[in-house]
């Protein structure tokens, strides 16, 4: 009888064995992390809000996070291609991009603005952009949203979120077009620009999923439901945002 239930034992062990060990599969997380507050690199780690709520949620559901660098324009090529499990970037949600990944539930507001230097009066609404040099990150829904909304504005496309500010900065563009949070990031620390009141859009970001991994967008909706019943969400939005 002893030898039986040792054996039972010795079988459940084995069993749970390589689910202990699926459990704990690190999800590969790609973003490009270049646009403060939601990620950047700071004393060479990475942080931001975006980068401290998927790691909340990696605990909450028992597993490691491994984060993959991309340039923002990669993540959803990338994620068709299975080069990771999913990305968090500051990525809208939107009909295009939810042909070709599934999306978490939404889990921050924002939308896009435009940002000009403090005294530019030649700039007071979105309307005013027509004629304008606009500088725009290549591959956001700034640059599609501009050219269908926006025709007349004379579009410079530049790979990173920082050259796009930096040309605002140094008078090369005459404003740039952006999401609400690091807009509102940017113009805090830096000084000398100012976000227009009149928002472009407001849309919200969701976390991008292979559309062959759903068990996976249903955990993290459900790992993020858990921080925000238990008041976590809510802690790391007060960190990143204090102005909300």
């Amino acid at each position: 009888m002893n030898a039986r239930r040792h054996f039972c034992i010795a079988a459940l062990l084995a069993l749970a064995a390589p689910l202990a060990a699926q459990a704990a599969e690190p999800i590969r997380v790609a973003t490009d992390a270049t646009f403060p507050p939601m990620e950047f690199v700071e004393n060479g780690k990475r942080t931001g809000f975006d980068v401290e709520l998927v790691e909340a949620l990696g605990k909450a559901m028992g597993r490691p996070i491994e984060w993959i660098d991309i340039d923002f324009k990669g993540l959803v090529p990338g994620l068709v291609s299975r080069r990771f499990d999913m990305a968090v970037s500051a990525i809208y949600i939107t009909d295009e991009r939810k042909k070709v990944v599934d999306f978490t539930v939404p889990y921050y507001a924002g939308g896009l603005v435009v940002m000009v230097k403090d005294g530019n009066k030649a700039i007071a609404k979105p309307a005013d952009l027509a004629g304008k040099k606009v500088s725009v990150q290549v591959g956001t829904k700034s640059v599609s949203f501009l050219k269908e909304k926006y025709p007349q504005a004379q579009l410079v496309e530049v790979e990173k979120n920082q050259e796009m500010f930096n040309l605002v900065d140094i008078g090369r563009v005459d404003a740039c077009v952006t999401g609400k949070p690091a807009a509102y990031q940017y113009a805090r620390t830096k000084g000398g620009l100012k976000v227009l009141p009149e928002q472009l859009t407001v849309e919200e970001y969701g976390m991008a999923v292979r559309k062959d991994l759903p068990e996976l967008t249903k955990a993290l909706n459900e790992a993020l439901a858990k921080l925000k019943a238990d008041g976590a969400y809510d802690k790391i939005v007060a960190k990143w945002f204090p102005m909300k």
